[in-house]
């Protein structure tokens, strides 16, 4: 499934090669992400849709 994908780390992820790290990856216009420890499972999502989770994830709750 990910053959080809180039992954890359999140920078707020553990230096190094620590397994609990988040990466993201570019595939057909969409973006993959997947937690190092379970690289089999992968999310899908578009970059508007990811950019809307990351907005709502930042939005202050009161």
């Amino acid at each position: 499934m990910a053959d080809g994908m180039v992954w890359r780390k999140s920078s707020f992820s553990s230096g190094g090669d620590a397994a609990n790290c988040l990466e993201i990856a570019a595939h057909r216009g969409t973006l993959r992400l997947r937690e190092s420890e379970e690289p089999g499972q992968v999310v899908r999502s578009t970059p508007a849709g990811l950019a809307a989770l990351i907005r709502a994830i930042r939005e202050p709750r009161y």
